[in-house]
């Protein structure tokens, strides 16, 4: 045990020579040096492999695989088998992450006991080199306390962020939490995220942001609308798990209603045929949704936050055909939320009350978490002493 590193980053790698010195040089130069920077190029037809082996010429702590292209799964999955570190971190190799981001989420983790310290994140705009900061990854009241996923269930909606985090080995070992290996697939953090909310019994959410989240990579796999048959083969899997360690009772209506989310917004996104022909499968999974007894339309419903969500998994078809009107909706609500400020003192005071509670709420964590920061300095101190 004391011979592990303590934190074990994974970068995944496939034809970034473009971002990858950036990347590399945010990992080299952590405040935390006791890490290991486990490179896995995944075939890639540039120039990555040769940045990443010069890079390991001057810092022994890099460790490279190299592979034929095989997807990202089996590339994460590669390097969680050859990780040797206390926790895991993964770092997207388009992105990079700020210098003293390990040394904060091993601290936190260490001192409150927990299987995954999760942070918010930067959407970085490489072209302008600005950030805009995502502070809105989890409620407030839930920041800077440890919980329980299984018992506070937001988590569970928020898009996977899978590299906003640290997460401790042997939770994910015992627990044989890995990717979906499909080769050429993509959502394939969708069942890895889902698998470790699941499990985790202890989890801590900072409100600090530490990775910059590339928008401009053109080439990312989030964009390819052509692999949204991906997201059933990924809640498949989920399903499988689950079943496996007779968690579905506990846990099934959770997975069909982020499915359920996962599909619609894929469906909104997609050109017309291609929205048209995967409403097949909406209406397959919704058939067998409701026979399983699984599917809570209400909670579907209350994520999606209108009846529009529920037109789409009961008439897919029709809701594609509406799309336009849900558009039109969504941009008509800033205009009407507006209106409504300016002629009903009820609503004016309603949104202040809600601005006052998540104020009050935003102090609380910040007073948790700073409170955390100097226990975790006496610690420090007397350790010395």
């Amino acid at each position: 045990m004391n011979n592990r590193v303590k934190v074990s980053v994974l970068v995944p790698i496939y034809n970034v020579e473009q971002f990858l010195p950036e990347c590399l040089d945010s990992l080299v130069g952590q405040t935390l040096e006791d890490i290991e920077i486990i490179c896995i190029n995944d075939g890639s037809k540039d120039d990555s492999l040769n940045i990443i082996k010069e890079y390991a010429k001057n810092d022994k702590r890099i460790k490279v695989i190299d592979k034929k292209n095989s997807g990202y799964g089996d590339s994460m999955n590669q390097g969680l088998k050859k990780a040797t570190g206390e926790y895991v971190g993964i770092v997207e190799s388009d992105d990079f992450i700020d210098l003293d981001a390990f040394e904060k989420l091993y601290k936190i983790a260490k001192h409150e006991n927990v299987e995954v310290v999760k942070s918010n994140f930067y959407e970085y705009f490489g072209d302008t080199k600005t950030d805009k900061a995502v502070s809105n990854l989890f409620p407030v009241s839930e920041v800077g306390r440890v919980i329980d996923p299984r018992e506070e269930h937001q988590i569970f909606y928020q898009p996977p962020c899978i590299w906003a985090a640290i997460y401790k080995r042997d939770f994910l070992e015992g627990n044989e939490i890995r990717f979906l290996p499909t080769p050429g697939a993509s959502y394939q953090d969708t069942g890895f995220n889902f698998k470790v909310w699941a499990m985790a019994r202890r989890v801590y959410f900072v409100k600090r942001a530490f990775l910059h989240y590339r928008q401009d990579n053109s080439n990312s796999s989030v964009k390819d609308a052509g692999k949204i048959y991906c997201v059933k083969e990924e809640y498949d899997e989920i399903e499988r798990y689950l079943g496996e360690r007779g968690l579905m009772d506990e846990l099934g209506p959770l997975v069909f209603t982020c499915r359920f989310g996962g599909y619609i917004w894929n469906m909104h996104r997609l050109k017309f045929k291609p929205a048209m022909d995967f409403t097949k499968t909406v209406k397959n999974d919704y058939k067998r949704a409701k026979k399983s007894g699984y599917l809570e339309v209400d909670k579907l419903d209350a994520v999606g936050k209108y009846n529009s969500k529920l037109i789409a998994i009961r008439h897919p078809k029709l809701y594609v055909f509406l799309r336009p009107l849900h558009d039109l909706r969504n941009s008509a609500k800033p205009v009407a939320s507006n209106i409504l400020k300016k002629i009903s003192p009820r609503y004016r005071q309603r949104l202040e009350t809600i601005k006052t509670i998540n104020k009050l709420n935003e102090i609380q964590s910040e007073l948790s978490v700073k409170i955390s920061e100097i226990e975790l300095k006496i610690e420090e101190e007397n350790g010395k002493k």
